[in-house]
């Protein structure tokens, strides 16, 4: 997969993400983490879709967490912060924000790839970009 220079790539899972950027080029990618963002507000937002009722506290949690992060790319892809973004989360978490991303955001969407590295080290997450 290339990934241009200053691509934004979110690691993400339903409690927290890793934002990186791209500071490599198309051929070696080089992440430098930018921001680590968690679970915020949470009586502001509610969760991301419908929750069975049967839902714990912890998967709304997550779910509430994946429509912020989805409303975050989607402000910075309206603002035309990034140009690029690969998303790469667990499959429920993608499954949760999919829905909610805007157009702009999804226009600019490299890759989506279905995997936990939130807590891998940068080097694990570099590898999984370029396999």
């Amino acid at each position: 997969m290339k990934i241009p220079a200053r691509t934004l790539v979110v690691v993400a899972d339903g409690g927290g993400a890793r934002v990186f950027r791209n500071v490599g080029d198309e051929q070696y990618p080089m992440l430098r983490q930018e921001e680590l963002l968690e679970l915020m507000n949470m009586n502001d937002d509610g969760p991301a879709g419908s929750m069975p009722t049967e839902s714990t506290g912890a998967e709304i949690d997550e779910a509430t967490f994946a429509k912020q992060l989805a409303n975050n790319l989607n402000a910075a892809a309206l603002k035309h912060q990034y140009e690029h973004l690969v998303l790469m989360a667990d499959p429920q978490t993608l499954g949760q924000m999919r829905p909610l991303l805007h157009k702009e955001t999804s226009a600019r969407m490299l890759a989506e790839i279905g995997k936990n590295l939130t807590n891998a080290p940068l080097e694990d997450i570099e590898r999984a970009l370029q396999g």
